[in-house]
């Protein structure tokens, strides 16, 4: 997806990877984002989620949305006129994949990738609405609350603590929960956030990279660059050459 999307006729159904170029944009057509390897950050009219075998997207005509991910990914992506708007997912946006959804996708992306013309993959969709439809709607994440405020602001000196406090939870069973729901530990998804946040800030302004790490709460400059490194595989300095285009 990029920016002249809106302006050019919506493919009925392709094979996309993202990356970290993702702009805010919206466009006059239906689009289902569905997952085939890795994951994806996407956000819709300021609720987001991430994408992934378990979990897909239904973005409604005119919604305002972006998306990032920093690893290889896959996506199905299915474009459908607004006439065709699925009132219980547009309702839903973020979708459960349930199995009978999971081998549709697989079998649609594999007919596109054999060679299949995409007019006549495509004529399997009303099935996966179908099964997108019946999926069962996820839980409301018992760290919806903490998540938000966390990942609004990822640099404050948040503490396990102050973490449990706002989920209302005890620090053992927060911990137990971001095992349950994420797959992770807070401070390893809070390290996720600030480092996106990191990113941002090199990406798009000219605050000194040390002053970054500061900022960031990483110990020094060194400690940042060992962590843009193992995430992106450059340093701080060259990821923000990259992303001026130089």
């Amino acid at each position: 997806m990029n920016q002249n999307e809106a302006d050019t006729p919506p493919p009925a159904i392709s094979i996309r990877s993202y990356g970290t170029d993702g702009h805010a944009h919206a466009h006059g057509f239906v689009q289902l984002v569905l997952p085939l390897a890795g994951s994806l950050d996407i956000e819709l009219e300021g609720r987001g989620a991430r994408l992934d075998r378990s979990q897909a997207a239904y973005v409604p005509a005119g919604t305002r949305h972006a998306q990032e991910s920093r690893q290889p990914n896959r996506f199905l992506v299915v474009d459908l006129p607004a006439a065709q708007t699925v009132e219980s997912l547009a309702a839903r946006r973020f979708v459960t994949v349930t199995p009978a959804a999971a081998h549709l996708i697989d079998y649609m992306a594999a007919s596109l990738a054999g060679g299949a013309p995409a007019r006549k993959t495509a004529l399997w969709t009303p099935l996966l609405l179908d099964a997108l439809a019946e999926a069962p709607p996820r839980p409301v994440s018992r760290l919806a609350g903490l998540l938000a405020a966390m990942g609004t602001e990822p640099t404050f000196g948040w503490t396990v603590a102050d973490m449990a406090a706002r989920a209302r939870l005890s620090t053992s069973r927060l911990h137990a929960v971001f095992r349950e729901e994420l797959g992770t530990t807070p401070h390893a998804w809070l390290a996720e956030r600030r480092l996106e946040q990191v990113l941002r800030w090199l990406a798009t302004t000219d605050l000194p990279i040390a002053e970054i790490a500061l900022r960031a709460g990483f110990s020094d400059q060194s400690a940042l660059t060992r962590a843009v490194r193992k995430a992106c595989g450059m340093t701080p300095a060259a990821y923000r050459r990259r992303a001026a285009g130089a």
